[in-house]
């Protein structure tokens, strides 16, 4: 890692700490001077940057003054926890649909490259006091999703967003949270357990740093996150004024594919999602039809001309999980860690890069090889070498 990148790294971690998520006058500031000028302007309350009053500097240099960026970075080191920042390999390019608001870095919890998983995502939102009916809906999309191998990306909040990461996991699917609090902080408290078997099988993200705590304004712009990562989103159950239509409102600027599941008439908490169907939102019921809505999108990763012989690219632990899939028929996740050498989490993750790249497929509670997968295929170079090229940061 070259000088300039450390620097750039170590100054986008301290403005994770000085930066409110979703601030466009930040991002205008680090478009424009770049971050290593804005983190060291920030430590002269004399030299304010354009664009905010001189109450609102102050109060960002005395954040940055009581920052402790080596200490961010030494307890992520500690805890399994990695910076993802723009230009990284890992890092997924829609969020720059976002512009000046898009995240400044990512801190990211989990084995699995976060850019390979958002591929072929889908967001599923909702209420956080949702009924029984929203719960089993959210439980039965985030599982016919993953068995069909794409990802749930949710919130980890109550309600809708814990079913559907629940859901994905019972399917030993894929899943991503998004926190409005640091990666290693479960919020709320009751979902500890349930973030860490995420952190586990899938990713947790967040924008913040580590330790940091959520507030009201971190929840609603952390939605605008969920909906640049997916390829859609997929509102469950919301009542008129719920956060999960902020999610949904993203989606449809960020031109992502909106749907809504209808619920009775008479429930104040599918209010919310029918005034969507009312609009710009296609109507889903099973995973079927929100895959028949988001299928056909394009690649988000480019196109690279250049056959290659696929396997010969892949990382040696990626390759392992490809090798151990049998030639015919499917195999259990279970079956495939143990021939893999390694650990059923790991082997999930290794399966979903595979997914995304079109050498394997789910079937039921399996895996098998596509054609793709058997040899019979290419690929471009670009695409493998992604995957590659991850396995050593």
């Amino acid at each position: 890692m070259t000088t300039a990148h450390s620097e750039e790294r170590a100054a986008r971690a301290l403005l994770t700490r000085v930066v409110e998520p979703g601030d466009e006058t930040g991002g205008r500031w680090i478009r424009h001077f770049g971050a290593v000028t804005v983190s060291e302007r920030l430590a002269d309350t004399d030299r304010p940057l354009p664009g905010v009053t001189r109450a609102r500097w102050d109060g960002l240099c005395n954040r940055a003054a009581h920052a402790r960026t080596l200490d961010d970075l030494g307890t992520a080191r500690a805890l399994g926890i990695r910076l993802v920042c723009p230009g990284d390999s890992e890092w997924p390019a829609q969020l720059d649909d976002l512009g000046d608001t898009r995240p400044v870095a990512l801190w990211v919890r989990g084995l699995p490259s976060l850019r390979m998983w958002a591929l072929k995502s889908v967001a599923l939102v909702g209420a956080r006091a949702c009924t029984e009916y929203g719960a089993h809906m959210a439980a039965a999309l985030a599982s016919g999703l993953t068995e069909r191998g794409w990802v749930v990306i949710s919130g980890g909040a109550y309600g809708v967003d814990g079913a559907a990461h629940r859901g994905a996991l019972s399917a030993d699917g894929a899943t991503v949270a998004v926190l409005a609090s640091g990666v290693d902080q479960a919020y709320p408290r009751g979902h500890t357990e349930l973030i860490s078997r995420i952190a586990g099988q899938g990713l947790v993200v967040s924008e913040l740093a580590p330790g940091d705590h959520p507030t009201p304004s971190r929840f609603i712009l952390r939605n605008r996150v969920i909906a640049a990562l997916t390829r859609g989103t997929v509102v469950v159950e919301a009542a008129h004024r719920s956060g999960a239509l902020a999610t949904a409102r993203s989606a449809t600027r960020l031109g992502r594919m909106t749907m809504g599941v209808p619920g009775p008439a008479t429930s104040a908490l599918s209010a919310g999602v029918h005034q969507l169907l009312r609009g710009e939102a296609a109507l889903v019921t099973d995973a079927a039809e929100i895959i028949e809505l988001v299928g056909d999108i394009g690649e988000l990763a480019p196109e690279h001309r250049g056959p290659v012989v696929p396997r010969d690219l892949l990382a040696p632990a990626t390759a392992r999980a490809l090798a151990a899939l049998p030639p015919a028929g499917t195999a259990t996740t279970e079956d495939l860690a143990r021939a893999a050498a390694s650990t059923p989490d790991e082997v999930t993750g290794r399966l979903y890069e595979l997914r995304s790249l079109g050498f394997v497929e789910r079937e039921g509670g399996g895996w098998r090889l596509t054609g793709r997968g058997r040899g019979a295929g290419r690929v471009g170079v670009g695409e493998v070498a992604e995957v590659a090229e991850g396995e050593g940061e």
